[in-house]
């Protein structure tokens, strides 16, 4: 049951001994949501409000998504499952990487709990490597270039952050390409 593993996840210490703030598991679960957003993990500032995608990478997500604060944040219509659900601190040169405590733990029954997902919007590596497995290409400008492999189940984005937009103007087609589809394919959904 989805508000079962709701209570569990928000009681989730798992990750507590390798973090160097308090555990915050960010999670928006659906038992009716047609879409799930598989991102990452919390950044700080989403740590501090416990708002999944709370920060200039969600506006621009929800840009792309071609949807509202309040449509965004209705777990009727959107799932939020991030690889790891607490910030996992700042390494060298950004985020480090998602705790795999909540992976192992968490990933398969939640998705397993939540079989009404129609479209699963895969966001960065390591929900590349959780939902598409061996089916990605050998990069993430690759798999996103070939984001219709993965229809009608996956769709797969780059990260939305503002650190990414060397990427977006290397790559013009994902705008003209691959937005629209989303966004029809999302306004559909919802």
């Amino acid at each position: 049951m989805v508000e079962t593993l709701k209570q569990e996840i928000a009681a989730c210490t798992l990750c507590k001994p390798h973090l160097a703030h308090e555990v915050r598991p960010v999670v928006q679960l659906s038992n009716v949501a047609k879409i799930a957003i598989a991102g990452q993990a919390p950044g700080r500032v989403v740590h501090e409000t416990g708002v999944p995608f709370n920060d200039k990478s969600g506006d621009r997500l929800r840009e792309w998504l071609g949807v509202t604060r309040d449509q965004f944040y209705n777990p009727d219509l959107f799932a939020i499952v991030p690889m790891g659900f607490c910030y996992p601190g700042t390494g060298k040169s950004g985020d480090l990487p998602p705790r795999p405590e909540c992976k192992a733990t968490w990933h398969d029954r939640i998705f397993a709990q939540m079989d009404q997902i129609e479209l699963i919007v895969v966001i960065g590596a390591y929900a590349i490597d959780y939902h598409l497995g061996k089916q990605a290409e050998k990069t993430l400008t690759e798999t996103v270039r070939n984001w219709q492999n993965y229809q009608p189940r996956h769709l797969v984005l780059p990260h939305p952050s503002p650190r990414n937009n060397l990427w977006l103007r290397r790559n013009p087609w994902f705008e003209v390409d691959v937005l629209p589809y989303l966004q029809e394919r999302v306004s559909h959904l919802i």
